[in-house]
């Protein structure tokens, strides 16, 4: 007695499975292609006579001349390399501020946004905290700060806004925003809203001319707006607005 023929999988069901086998493989490597750092960005990043640098598993700037005792920690932008804050983060630590870059898994800060939990536990000699980042980074800097809320004393928004679940209006938080004229990915018309949802007494820094990827040191940016100001010019107000927040929130009694 002849067994009956076992039937052959029909291609197009193979076909099917390696689907999302091929979307995932896709993925991967789309979030594998950050944009890459400028040259002044890894410039930046050997240590000197003022900043001590350390690339392993952070970028940290700290001053090389005191223990500083609050900390600045940066989720960088989606598909950004990290590298590409390091002037910004340089120029903060050289004021006397712990400044940690943190790089994301996939270059995307919303599979990281709670990697802050890990850098705080490394320092703990930093009493006063504030957590940030560009664009995705920031936004996913407000998730930490919404779900941490006794973790960190400060928010610092770059060219971002929280999500409508993060809403962070009634914190005892301090926060900074600060936006581009001419981004053409978060646009005002996208980051006003965002007053909902964050403390009343935030602070709104505009950079008159300045666009998305000025933000960082990785050249331009796909969908953004041509600026009107220096990439320089730009970090300047970046960097001393972030003092000017630094300074507030080491001097905060509450």
């Amino acid at each position: 007695m002849q067994r009956p023929k076992m039937k052959k999988p029909k291609r197009w069901l193979w076909l099917l499975a390696l689907v999302p086998i091929l979307v995932l493989a896709g993925f991967v490597m789309w979030a594998n292609t950050p944009a890459k750092p400028m040259p002044e960005a890894l410039a930046a990043l050997p240590s000197d006579a003022q900043v001590r640098v350390d690339t392993e598993p952070w970028l940290v700037f700290r001053p090389a001349d005191e223990e500083p005792t609050v900390g600045l920690i940066l989720y960088p932008g989606g598909r950004v390399d990290a590298r590409a804050y390091a002037p910004t983060a340089r120029d903060i630590a050289a004021e006397g501020y712990l400044t940690v870059i943190v790089p994301m898994p996939l270059n995307l800060a919303v599979f990281g946004s709670d990697l802050a939990k890990e850098v705080i536990a490394a320092f703990p000699q930093v009493n006063r905290w504030a957590i940030g980042g560009h664009s995705l980074g920031g936004a996913m800097a407000a998730r930490f700060a919404y779900r941490h809320p006794d973790a960190v004393q400060g928010l610092a928004l770059w060219a971002s806004y929280p999500a409508g679940s993060d809403d962070l209006s009634d914190r005892n938080l301090a926060v900074v925003s600060i936006y581009g004229t001419r981004d053409g990915l978060a646009s005002e018309e996208k980051i006003a809203p965002s007053q909902a949802l964050l403390p009343r007494d935030t602070r709104w820094v505009a950079i008159q001319g300045g666009n998305h990827a000025q933000f960082g040191w990785y050249g331009p940016q796909n969908g953004d707006e041509p600026p009107t100001i220096s990439r320089a010019r730009q970090q300047d107000v970046i960097v001393q607005t972030m003092l000017d927040f630094l300074h507030h929130l080491k001097s905060r009694t509450s």
